[in-house]
């Protein structure tokens, strides 16, 4: 077995562990929509510090809590829905969905059914 093989072999493996019970269409659709939404999630971030570059700031930094942060995420969100044609927040980024999924068990994303 070459060392592509094997690979291969090891990766098939992980994923049937990881979709436990789940069938395997199923579990194509999840993982691909996980994926899919990860490429967004990045995407805006990307966006969303260069549109902040010349201020020096980063776009996972803003506070959406203040006034400053809401105004700077009402000017990005207008901008992204135009060049982009979706706007994430950063709370809403997949970054950050994997931080609180990862919380020490005080948050899951997976249940155990």
């Amino acid at each position: 077995m070459t060392a592509k093989e094997k690979l291969e072999q090891q990766l098939w493996n992980i994923a049937n562990t990881l979709r436990g019970k789940m069938g395997a269409d199923d579990f194509r659709d999840y993982i691909l929509g996980f994926i899919f939404y990860k490429y967004l999630s990045e995407k805006m971030h990307l966006y969303g510090d260069e549109l902040l570059k010349p201020d020096g700031i980063a776009y996972g930094d803003i506070d959406e809590a203040t006034e400053q942060g809401q105004e700077y995420l009402a000017a990005i969100q207008e901008e992204a829905l135009e060049s982009l044609g979706y706007f994430l927040k950063p709370s809403e980024l997949f970054s950050e969905m994997a931080k609180r999924g990862n919380g020490g068990g005080k948050a899951k994303f997976i249940l155990d059914e």
